[in-house]
């Protein structure tokens, strides 16, 4: 016997949010914030998981518990808390992807190109030397000195 319509619709919901939503956040984020940022941020999926299982279902609130909670906040606080700043120079470049018109991304537009922002369109960075807090991300690539 096929399962209930409200069983193949819950789901398919979940499939959609856990695995559609969740993998398309994932590459997003990747693409924003890079391997290593993007990792640590989803490796807190467990444990919010965890977490969940506890308030809904009584699930014991274990030592262990709260140590994977207190190393699991400390990681993430140094993700968040981390300031990199320094001079750097984005050489010449031409791609295509979303973005807005930032500081990255000073160009003019063809007749064809998409109006309005957030906008997709290839498009050419000229050489640029500045300075200001980054990532890692698609317009941050660059080698440190040390």
């Amino acid at each position: 016997m096929p399962p209930a319509p409200a069983t193949l619709l819950g789901a398919g919901l979940i499939g959609f949010l856990g695995y559609g939503v969740s993998l398309t956040l994932f590459v997003l984020a990747l693409r924003h914030l890079g391997t290593a940022r993007t990792g640590a941020y989803f490796s807190t999926a467990p444990f919010i998981g965890g977490a969940v299982a506890v308030v809904l279902f009584g699930e014991p609130i274990t030592a262990r518990l709260l140590g994977a909670a207190l190393l699991m906040a400390i990681g993430i606080a140094l993700y968040l808390l981390e300031r990199h700043e320094h001079a750097h120079v984005h050489e010449k470049l031409a791609h295509e992807h979303a973005h807005t018109h930032d500081e990255h991304h000073q160009h003019a537009h063809a007749p064809d190109d998409p109006p309005g922002e957030p906008h997709v369109h290839a498009h050419r960075h000229t050489r640029l030397a500045h300075r200001h807090p980054h990532y890692p991300d698609l317009h941050h690539r660059h080698e440190h000195a040390g």
